[in-house]
């Protein structure tokens, strides 16, 4: 069911169940597809990736799921230092019914101008199609945690400017966020914060003309960052939008 109209609205991340883990200890992690930070744990099927890697300080290795595993990543001991671990679906289809679905859809990703722009091109106002695809990023603590975010060549992507386990978030959580290797200006950024009772506040925060945002950040909670690129679909193609999902997540230790 995640892959049919509900995932206009729905948010997909990578979700360790721990974000601090002992050196040599495992790394399991769900692939997450939800609301409000909040949702199914997906089954890893090759099919519908088109990357999954992990890495850490200058090495990057694919992992190897098995068909089926669930949770999707399974890492029997990782060595200390910053884990990153990144996900990149194959693209998938969905229909817009009726022009309120793609309004509402949108208006909430802030593409004030999508409407206009859809019009302009002369196109259908229901039953459209669009594909999308998501790139989706995690930040894991392997004992000292020591190491630092970096750009790993997803088509769009956040970037940490801080380790949120060694370094200080008093004045909060620096990001940049890329599309095709330059960083995007003037993007929404959708931030879920939850709490460690469960608890989620959301809130928005925009890009500046560099691609930057400092987001606030509290003690003891995880984070999930979200954003979207809108795009026309090449003209040759039956889909007429194109729509990338970046995601970031990571914990800020008590």
């Amino acid at each position: 069911m995640f892959f049919t109209q509900p995932t206009l609205s729905h948010e997909f991340w990578i979700e360790p169940q721990k974000y601090q883990v002992e050196t040599e200890g495992p790394v399991i992690a769900d692939l997450r597809n939800g609301q409000n930070f909040s949702g199914a744990n997906q089954v890893f099927f090759a099919r519908r990736s088109n990357r999954f890697d992990f890495t850490q300080g200058e090495k990057t290795k694919a992992y190897r799921g098995r068909m089926g595993d669930l949770p999707a990543f399974q890492l029997d001991r990782a060595q200390a230092g910053l884990l990153i671990i990144t996900h990149e679906t194959a693209p998938e289809t969905l229909t817009y019914k009726t022009w309120e679905e793609f309004q509402t859809f949108v208006d909430h990703k802030g593409f004030a101008n999508a409407a206009q722009h859809h019009q302009a091109r002369g196109l259908p106002e229901q039953d459209f199609s669009e594909t999308y695809t998501r790139h989706a990023k995690s930040l894991i603590a392997i004992g000292h945690g020591v190491g630092s975010d970096t750009l790993l060549g997803m088509e769009t992507e956040f970037v940490a400017g801080v380790n949120p386990y060694t370094d200080a978030l008093t004045s909060g959580m620096p990001v940049t966020l890329y599309y095709l290797g330059k960083p995007r200006p003037n993007a929404q950024i959708e931030v879920f914060e939850r709490r460690a009772d469960g608890l989620v506040r959301t809130f928005t925060q925009s890009t500046n003309a560099d691609g930057y945002s400092l987001i606030p950040v509290l003690p003891n909670h995880t984070y999930l960052l979200d954003a979207v690129v809108l795009r026309a679909a090449p003209e040759t193609e039956e889909p007429v939008w194109e729509t990338l999902w970046a995601s970031l997540t990571f914990a800020t230790p008590q």
